[in-house]
């Protein structure tokens, strides 16, 4: 969840991650394929959402540590369970290997801490408003958090995160005035 909420990646992003994605000497990783799930069971891979959907995501020293610690464990369950497991590549899978479904991640996982955290009932995917509203609350520019989003124009990040722009407005104001006036 850490990576969701620093990254902004839909889940579907997040959990068709392979290693090969996560450049651990330039700390960052690349969009490049989404898991989605097929009815009646199953999955596949796919293109990103959008053309701006395929991007690099440059990623903090924690959540590098944090990503180094997971690829350990996860090459421990790995080699115990051996020729059985199933897909090594993937960044998130199952203790098998299988790739991890989106709607028990939500259920099984996500919910579950969530109301531990005691925050509100916010589903999986309102990780990434967090990321936005968190961005664009610390005063980032609006086309930086489209293109971490993967949004296919600005005006879809400005249109969607508009309920966060008020408080911008105040701040922008004080500081014109700071500039002003030097108070």
């Amino acid at each position: 969840f850490h990576l969701a909420i620093e990254t902004g990646m839909r889940p579907e992003e997040y959990l068709g991650l392979e290693w090969q994605d996560i450049d651990f000497d330039h700390k960052a990783l690349s969009v490049r394929r989404a898991l989605i799930a097929r009815k009646g069971g199953g999955y596949y891979f796919e293109e990103p959402k959008t053309s701006k959907s395929r991007r690099s995501i440059p990623l903090s020293d924690s959540l590098i540590s944090e990503l180094k610690r997971h690829k350990a464990k996860q090459w421990e369950r790995m080699n115990l369970i051996g020729a059985d497991y199933q897909n090594p590549d993937l960044v998130f899978s199952t203790r098998i290997g299988s790739p991890v479904d989106h709607k028990n991640l939500a259920e099984r996982r996500f919910k579950g801490l969530r109301d531990k955290a005691g925050l509100p009932k916010i589903r999986l995917y309102d990780l990434r408003h967090t990321t936005a509203t968190l961005v664009l609350s610390a005063g980032l520019n609006p086309k930086v958090v489209s293109e971490r989003l993967g949004h296919a124009s600005i005006v879809l990040t400005l249109d969607t995160y508009s309920h966060v722009l008020p408080t911008m407005q105040q701040d922008a104001t004080e500081r014109i005035e700071k500039l002003m006036f030097g108070t």
